[in-house]
């Protein structure tokens, strides 16, 4: 049963433009068959609370003897790993707060990046190695090249490092710039612009839902 692991971060209930690009990824998940099921954590709504000691930084055969974790943090840690295992696809809604990724998002990362577990520190231990990962990531204004705030985009380039490089997952990106046109005068003059990143960002999830839905169960078209 191909399996997708759903995380929402935004903290805007109503009008998150993230919020609504991951929904349409998993819509079309959905749409893919019965089989294509959905487990769906809203890291707004149910916040991972802050790792209660630098223990959880580490797989527990590495922790010095002094280093203890409470068990309820271990088991929820060992919930919140066993889940992004599971998964035969991962989507993160991420989007840009002050220049890099919410407070909710970076707990959960705390929580699964864990040396000796799935991360490779004294042996071969990357479960998720290859594993598809679609960040979908909103932000304000254009951060792109040729931009002037092109390179202060630290949210992305985050969840590349810590998805992608560390724990060798299979990273694909979509952004949706542009996100405050329509409420900040100063950037009225791009709304045309922003409804186009915004209209290019559901055909990207639209395309990657169907092509990695097919990759993990019967084929399906285009």
């Amino acid at each position: 049963m191909p399996q997708l692991l759903h995380l929402d971060s935004s903290a805007d209930l109503e009008t998150s433009v993230s919020r609504a690009v991951t929904a349409r990824f998993s819509d079309v998940w959905h749409s893919l068959g019965a089989d294509h099921s959905v487990i769906y954590r809203d890291l707004h709504r149910n916040p991972p609370p802050h790792l209660p000691t630098s223990a959880l930084h580490w797989a527990p055969h590495l922790r010095t003897p002094g280093e203890i974790a409470p068990p309820e943090a271990e088991a929820l840690q060992k919930e919140l790993i066993d889940e992004l295992v599971s998964a035969d696809v991962v989507l993160v809604g991420a989007p840009m707060y002050n220049w890099s990724i919410p407070s909710t998002l970076k707990a959960w990362i705390d929580y699964v990046h864990v040396p000796g577990i799935t991360v490779p520190f004294d042996g071969p231990t990357r479960p998720v190695e290859a594993k598809p990962v679609v960040v979908v990531s909103s932000r304000g204004n254009q951060y792109g090249p040729g931009t002037p705030d092109f390179g202060a985009d630290h949210t992305v380039a985050q969840l590349e490092q810590v998805l992608g490089t560390a724990l060798g997952m299979q990273v694909f990106v979509v952004t949706i710039d542009l996100t405050l046109a329509s409420r900040v005068p100063a950037l009225a003059s791009s709304i045309p612009a922003a409804e186009a990143s915004l209209a290019e960002a559901h055909l990207a999830v639209t395309d990657l839902a169907q092509r990695l839905g097919a990759g993990t169960g019967s084929p399906q078209p285009r």
